[in-house]
């Protein structure tokens, strides 16, 4: 129960945020809405199997502060990734070497594979082509593929890891 209002207050507040400056009609939307998707975020951040230390009240806020991390050094790749892209598309010689590497994860849950997946693929110039979930690799196709490269290895790919493992693992 502890859990669901840390994640109520969590979500309230982004919603004040967000809101800002907020009224009355605003605020008892907003805790409308947060107790929903606290209801509906639950599992995300402590499986219903989880006891112990993992589903700790400071577990879960190390969590939050790690996603927190995670959403802005996603951005961050964003811009870069909109930058790199814009200028090949307008560099007159189209510098692209595009090609497909399959990248070794540590991640091993469902939501943990599926945000690295997804991440990769909004961030411009890279797209998740397939998960192989048993062997522990993904398939992503790049628009530059660098000259000396490892096929097992990619600079964004590695940040989003280490913070996803925190999250998720």
């Amino acid at each position: 129960m502890i859990y669901r209002i840390t994640l109520f207050f969590l979500w309230i507040f982004i919603w004040l945020i967000l809101t800002w400056p907020p009224t009355i009609k605003q605020l008892i939307a907003g805790a409308v809405i947060s107790v929903f998707v606290s209801l509906l975020t639950m599992d995300l951040l402590v499986p219903r199997k989880s006891t112990g230390a993992n589903g700790s009240l400071k577990n879960i806020c190390v969590r939050i502060g790690w996603f927190l991390l995670y959403i802005a050094i996603f951005l961050w790749e964003c811009i870069k990734g909109n930058i790199d892209v814009a200028y090949r598309v307008l560099h007159p010689d189209l510098p692209i070497r595009p090609g497909t590497i399959k990248i070794k994860t540590a991640l091993k849950s469902d939501l943990g594979l599926t945000f690295l997946a997804n991440s990769l693929t909004l961030t411009p110039g890279r797209t998740t082509v397939d998960v192989d979930k048993e062997k522990g690799f993904l398939y992503m196709h790049k628009l530059f593929i660098k000259k000396g490269d490892s096929a097992l290895k990619d600079a964004v790919a590695d940040k989003f890891e280490k913070i996803l493992v925190r999250i998720f693992e």
